[in-house]
């Protein structure tokens, strides 16, 4: 037997698992796969047009993730949102992206920030309003994310992203089901101004204004979004938000 092949066919099956996890992320973080929702592997496998070894591929990392979890003799549940879940996010990342902004003073690429900024603010009116969403994310997550690169830190740009993707879910969630965009008024610039003047405590206490001022929004949407829906918010637990 010519074996010469199978590495070339692992390849390819980590490449393919690898796609099926970005593409399955994706819509883990979006909300498109619905926090506590259950799903198993033949309905994902259909739906995102997969093997099943690149399915499991993409759910064992997800798993280890935290993103989703495994239910014997029921498939996978999408991670319910709780309000620990809200309330650990950001009150990390009130304590990381401050530190984040003094670390980064003189370091960062002001041009890269202002670029990032300016497509925080680019209008698609074209997209879908969750589409919308998901483009603004990205690029505020671009924003913060080449801040935290900028600060030397490698450990602490890998929490920040971890948070960031974490704290897309909420907003997609919020937001979404109240059908509008989030706003991040004029922070951003603030911060930029910050880095040209080499102030380092005002950027780090602009950063912290920055996050306190988007959580009580993101909060603001969360209930008002289970207030529509009738749904129960859980603290703990296995509970979704269905």
């Amino acid at each position: 037997m010519d074996t010469s092949r199978l590495p070339v066919n692992e390849d390819a099956a980590q490449s393919s698992g690898d796609d099926a996890y970005q593409r399955i992320r994706r819509d883990v973080i979006s909300c498109r796969l619905a926090p506590g929702a259950i799903v198993t592997e033949p309905a994902l496998m259909a739906s995102y047009d997969i093997r099943k070894t690149s399915c499991r591929i993409a759910l064992t990392r997800l798993a280890q993730e935290g993103f989703v979890r495994s239910r014997p003799r029921k498939g996978y549940q999408i991670a319910p949102i709780t309000l620990r879940d809200v309330e650990e996010v950001f009150t990390l990342r009130a304590q990381l992206e401050p530190l984040a902004a003094r670390l980064a003073v003189g370091r960062v690429d002001l041009g890269l920030l202002r670029e990032l900024e300016a497509a925080c603010r680019v209008q698609h009116p074209v997209l879908h309003l969750n589409d919308q969403i998901d483009v603004f994310m990205d690029a505020n997550k671009a924003f913060h994310l080449a801040i935290a690169a900028a600060c030397g830190n490698e450990r602490l740009h890998r929490t920040l992203a971890g948070l960031m993707d974490e704290m897309s879910r909420l907003v997609a969630l919020g937001f979404g089901v109240q059908k509008t965009k989030p706003e991040i008024k004029h922070d951003h610039n603030a911060m930029i101004a910050a880095f040209e003047e080499g102030d380092g405590r005002r950027a780090e206490l602009i950063a912290r204004r920055h996050i306190e001022t988007f959580q009580a929004m993101t909060l603001e949407k969360l209930y008002a979004s289970l207030a529509e829906t009738g749904a129960a918010i859980p603290v703990t637990g296995p509970g979704s938000w269905r």
